[in-house]
């Protein structure tokens, strides 16, 4: 690999996290039920991705068996369901800590994947899971009810968004040799039917910006976001796209402090850094090293 080709995925992955770190401002800013969010985003996205799919050449016929057709739409269900459910977890938990519990995505693929693919977790990793669960437990406060209850349905719908995503990847794993971006053009197209039942068109924005909101939502959010995700993905060794994907966390906290005021206590400071170290840990593959020179993280 060049060291120029290096260098653009390197941009291009850092911009594909930094929009995406913008992604609940815009949720919000729309004023929509997540619902209505979810459907235009598909709705959008399906249409941009559909004309950067046909003008690259990538719609070609026999891409898909009745198989590989079923993975892609039980993903697409898996995707767009965790969608709806952390975009209402912005909502009533705050940006920052919807964020910081979808960050445990990790270990619920590890989870999956144990279950489903027969992938085996080494002592490493399951260490990195415990790490990251004290640091969930610190973020819940389940001992302290200040919050009120719409604050703990907000966090436990962003763990369930978060458990939607792995399911998501573990399908997606099953699906190699189909172009990343057809993949989300069928499972955006999915959203957008199997979401306009619930879409409420008697609530849509009244303001030109709102409006302009969902587009982007639609448009550089999904369509763009994942052309420059996957393109970077493509030039890029895993530990530098695992390493680019905590701007993703570090933008989206920072915009909730900036735009809307809020802050995290010190103990969920403290949990949201043991889960941002251990998701680190796991996806970056970082070892436990022992006295005598034992790597629990190597068995």
């Amino acid at each position: 690999m060049s060291p120029s080709s290096d260098r653009i995925g390197l941009a291009q992955m850092a911009a594909a996290m930094t929009l995406s770190g913008t992604l609940g401002v815009f949720v919000l800013e729309s004023g929509q039920s997540a619902w209505n969010v979810v459907f235009f985003r598909c709705v959008f996205g399906a249409l941009s991705l559909f004309l950067y799919c046909w003008a690259r050449g990538l719609l070609k016929p026999g891409l898909f068996t009745a198989r590989t057709l079923a993975l892609a739409l039980a993903a697409g269900a898996a995707l767009v369901l965790n969608w709806v459910l952390l975009f209402s977890a912005y909502r009533l938990a705050s940006i920052s800590l919807a964020t910081a519990v979808y960050n445990v995505q990790p270990f619920f693929l590890i989870g999956l994947g144990a279950l489903f693919l027969g992938e085996r977790p080494t002592r490493g990793k399951l260490a990195w899971s415990v790490i990251a669960f004290a640091g969930l437990l610190l973020v819940l406060k389940l001992t302290d009810h200040s919050g009120g209850d719409a604050y703990l349905s907000g966090l436990l719908l962003g763990l369930g968004a978060a458990a939607l995503y792995g399911v998501t990847a573990v399908i997606v794993k099953r699906l190699k040799g189909i172009p990343p971006q057809v993949l989300a053009l069928v499972q955006v197209t999915l959203g957008a039917v199997m979401l306009l039942p619930m879409a409420d068109f008697q609530a849509l924005p009244a303001a030109p910006l709102q409006w302009g909101y969902l587009v982007a939502l639609g448009l550089i959010h999904t369509c763009l976001m994942y052309i420059l995700m996957y393109s970077a993905i493509q030039k890029l060794p895993t530990t530098s796209t695992a390493a680019l994907s905590f701007i993703y966390p570090a933008v989206a906290i920072l915009l909730d402090l900036v735009v809307y005021g809020h802050r995290m206590d010190a103990t969920q400071v403290l949990g949201v850094a043991m889960i941002f170290l251990a998701a680190a840990g796991v996806s970056l593959n970082w070892q436990w090293r022992l006295r005598g020179g034992a790597r629990p993280g190597a068995a």
